[in-house]
């Protein structure tokens, strides 16, 4: 049981997307996704167009692709300590967005490019001329560094206008601008020491103080005393909490939150360690506290049915996950949570309800680990078709086709899993 919790937690929690490993979480993502709604709606992004990704990676970072697809990394999350700070970051990223930064920064590019190889051929043409290589050689080899000069301040351009642009969207949100020299301090109080000895010519981004000021600066033509929206940070604490949780060791557990802490985001990040540690009844005597303070948050019963299911106790387990769904009814991690605990369970009426769960989750969120719980439940040629689609969500291209051939060679060919496996072929 222990070893399948553990590939479980690899697969549930973390799912490569392109080059990027990224975090599966419903507690995350509706957490992120209220606390970015008001920028992204100054920005014009409608609500139904907005997409959170959570990105499993230590930098301190984040960035919008496509205009709709904002991706923040767990480095960031686990570091900024409140939603006004993270408001920032986005809205500083959004503003790249709107001052089309991309696309100026790729039509740059190819100016540059072509700029140094006009200044390439030149040097060539000095050396033929001349007949002394010793005559072009210096333009040679000034011509990279030019471009590279060029694309840098240019760089440090948009980063001040993408700033500006932040400031404008928290204000046009009725958010506190003030997030902004917030994110920059920390920013400062990381980097300092390095960026101190930093040639500020040779970054792509402005100094961080220079920032700090311009910022101050921008904020100070603002109507003094304006009201903002105040957004309590107390559901970005435990996000923040989950994350440390599932992502930190037990030391750093305890060092973020050490024993003496009694707060709701304390006790979370130790039980989900404690969880992972394997000391399973103390990190089920701490969730069932934590369910005692707030009876009404879905996700502690979702922590429940895990640690239960990792104790081998698949009725208990399936009746918390059942209780979680109960108070959140789009939650398709736990959907999938449950359908594996009853695709274990095997009691009669289990595995139907179970593949009903795969579906439903399936249709909210298409993931590797709601394929590899239905590749279990079904014995009918349809499993191959799970199996091909949970390894092409992987991005292992070649099993995805070795099961999507087999799916083939089972089913009929007018079911829909049959087509589905040709979608995966065709590929």
């Amino acid at each position: 049981m222990r070893k399948i919790f553990v590939f479980l937690i690899a697969v549930f929690f973390c799912v490569p997307a392109r080059a990027l490993s990224v975090i599966n979480d419903t507690e995350t993502e509706s957490v992120l996704r209220k606390i970015i709604m008001p920028v992204a709606l100054a920005a014009d992004i409608p609500e139904n167009r907005l997409k959170i990704h959570i990105v499993n990676d230590d930098d301190f970072n984040a960035f919008v692709s496509g205009g709709e697809d904002v991706f923040i990394y767990t480095g960031l999350l686990t570091r900024i300590k409140n939603t006004n700070a993270l408001q920032a970051v986005v809205a500083h990223e959004l503003g790249h967005m709107i001052g089309g930064h991309m696309a100026q920064m790729s039509a740059r590019m190819e100016a540059e490019l072509k700029r140094t190889l006009i200044i390439q051929a030149l040097g060539i043409g000095l050396m033929v001329a001349g007949g002394n290589p010793s005559l072009g050689a210096g333009v040679l080899a000034g011509a990279g560094g030019v471009a590279q000069q060029s694309l840098l301040s240019f760089s440090r351009d948009e980063e001040r206008v993408a700033d500006e642009f932040a400031v404008d969207l928290m204000v046009d949100a009725n958010i506190n601008p003030t997030g902004l020299i917030t994110v920059f301090e920390q920013m400062q109080n990381i980097t300092g020491a390095a960026e101190a000895k930093t040639n500020k010519n040779r970054s792509n981004h402005p100094l961080t103080v220079e920032r700090i000021k311009n910022a101050r600066e921008k904020i100070a033509q603002i109507k003094r005393n304006r009201k903002y929206d105040a957004f309590d940070d107390k559901e970005y604490e435990l996000v923040r909490a989950k994350l440390i949780g599932y992502l930190y060791n037990e030391r750093q557990i305890l060092d973020k939150y050490p024993y003496r802490a009694t707060d709701d985001a304390a006790i979370y990040a130790r039980a989900i360690g404690n969880m992972r540690g394997g000391a399973l009844t103390a990190a089920r005597d701490a969730t069932q506290n934590l369910i005692q303070r707030n009876k009404k948050n879905p996700y502690y019963y979702e922590l429940l049915g895990d640690i239960e299911y990792q104790m081998g106790h698949y009725d208990d387990a399936v009746a918390a996950y059942e209780h979680a769904l109960k108070l959140n009814k789009k939650a398709p991690q736990i959907q999938t949570a449950l359908a594996l605990v009853l695709a274990e369970r095997g009691k009669p009426g289990d595995n139907a309800q179970a593949i009903e769960l795969c579906k439903t989750s399936l249709l909210a969120t298409p993931a590797p680990l709601t394929y590899w719980v239905l590749a279990k439940l079904y014995n009918d040629g349809r499993e191959y078709w799970a199996l091909a689609e949970f390894y092409n969500l992987n991005g292992d291209t070649k099993k995805a086709r070795t099961f999507a051939k087999r799916a083939q060679q089972k089913l009929d060919k007018d079911s829909p899993e049959y087509i589905k496996s040709g979608d995966i072929l065709e590929k």
